[in-house]
């Protein structure tokens, strides 16, 4: 990895690709599925993958601790440091969505490990005056508990529990598909459910920074041809049921202007949606609306669509443009009732509130990536991550790298290694400015 100051040591990057590769390869081996990667939270392949990285970090002499909920830390002071001294946290999470792939959360988590193998090695090569000047902070490696949503339907649960957003009566509302509470399944794996409120205590001092390296899931790294996207912001998602109400009348007897068909309006809904999301872009902060589930009652192919249910994700970093097109969408609804002579519902099921990431962080990346000569470009996360809630405790900032073709959540989830030990050396130098 290059490193433009001549006073620092080069590390072999051939070597650290082929130490990640065999993490990746570990990793990948533990799954509950035949294709891609299943580790759902607190599932026994979730907490051998978790085990599989605690040898890792007793092979690189961590500290090791487990919060009440389950998030893992690694902790690394050099020899002679005060150990309260703020830490620089690394990290992401190992949990999967159902045959997803081995390089969401993964690909922060192992960055994580080989940057402290980075310092732990200069150990060896370096006296210790300049390793004293070299590393000003302890560094962590965290894996976040219960990233995903997957299994019981709400997702950064993990990270959520560390800055105490996370309350106690939550636990036994979220339930698995198995009727399993998220309460049963903590006490099963012997954490203290009870405790979690009082996650944060794990730092008597303040988080001096949070840095998360995490592939894209999108495609704009790669038709832009870059390989280092630095994160601005995460959108956060406003969720809503709408249920629109009509008539099953029968197909063949109803004449078309007779009809309260609730999937042509819907129909109608979807693709207004699409339009003004578009127009919204354009002229505001990036803004996407999404209707990806539509529920149809009665599902007869000869029978009128009397009822349909739609779920309706609408994401921005920019709270304004989210609002626009939540307001587009009532109003159409409103429009389409009287045009079509149907009623609806529409239930918010969740609204989160857009995380802008730190400005001084995003600079020091920035200046990072221009001492090293690596191009990036400046780019919002459409999707959410735990380092949405370390913000809200800590500095923090988010570094993208490329997926092939922009795939994730799915088996066929790729990431280059040379991407990573690119970003490797783009977190070393921000540890370094720091």
């Amino acid at each position: 990895m290059k490193m433009q100051n001549i006073n620092k040591p080069n590390i072999n990057e051939k070597e650290y690709e082929t130490q990640l590769e065999k993490w990746f390869k570990g990793l990948s081996s533990i799954t509950d599925s035949e294709i891609g990667i299943t580790r759902l939270a607190f599932t026994d392949a979730d907490w051998q993958a978790r085990a599989y990285i605690k040898t890792i970090m007793e092979s690189l002499n961590l500290e090791i601790r487990e919060d009440a909920f389950g998030n893992i830390f690694g902790r690394y002071t050099p020899m002679g440091m005060d150990e309260y001294i703020p830490a620089i946290l690394i990290g992401s999470h190992i949990d999967s969505v159902p045959q997803g792939g081995n390089y969401d959360g993964v690909v922060g988590v192992l960055t994580g490990l080989a940057i402290i193998k980075f310092f732990k090695d200069l150990e060896n090569q370096i006296s210790s005056d300049y390793k004293q000047s070299l590393l000003q902070n302890p560094l962590e490696v965290v894996i976040f508990a219960n990233e995903e949503g997957s299994r019981f339907g709400a997702a950064t649960l993990g990270s959520r529990a560390i800055i105490g957003e996370l309350a106690n009566s939550e636990l036994d509302r979220l339930i698995d598909k198995q009727g399993l509470s998220l309460r049963t399944a903590l006490i099963t794996r012997n954490l203290k459910p009870n405790n979690i409120d009082t996650g944060n205590i794990l730092y008597k001092n303040p988080i001096k920074a949070f840095l998360e390296v995490h592939i894209e899931q999108g495609r704009v790294l790669e038709e832009k041809n870059y390989n280092l996207g630095i994160v601005t912001g995460i959108a956060a998602p406003a969720r809503f049921k709408v249920t629109l109400y009509g008539n099953s009348d029968h197909s063949g007897a109803t004449p078309m202007h007779m009809r309260r068909d609730t999937l042509c309006a819907a129909a109608e809904l979807i693709l207004s949606l699409e339009e003004y999301a578009k127009e919204v872009s354009h002229t505001d902060e990036p803004v996407v609306g999404t209707i990806g589930v539509i529920n149809v009652k009665p599902g007869a192919m000869n029978v009128i669509p009397g009822e349909t249910e739609l779920g309706l994700d609408i994401r921005s970093i920019s709270e304004v443009a989210r609002t626009k097109i939540v307001t587009h969408v009532k109003e159409k609804l409103e429009e389409l009732s009287k045009k079509r002579n149907i009623s609806y519902t529409i239930d918010e099921i969740t609204s989160e509130n857009p995380i802008s990431l730190s400005g001084n962080i995003i600079q020091t990346l920035s200046k990072a990536c221009e001492n090293l000569n690596y191009e990036y470009i400046k780019m919002p996360s459409g999707a959410g991550h735990d380092a949405m809630n370390i913000a809200k405790l800590a500095p923090t900032g988010m570094l993208f790298i490329p997926c092939k073709n922009g795939i994730s959540h799915n088996a066929l989830e790729s990431a280059k290694l040379s991407d990573i030990t690119r970003a490797i050396s783009v977190i070393i130098e921000t540890i370094h400015l720091l």
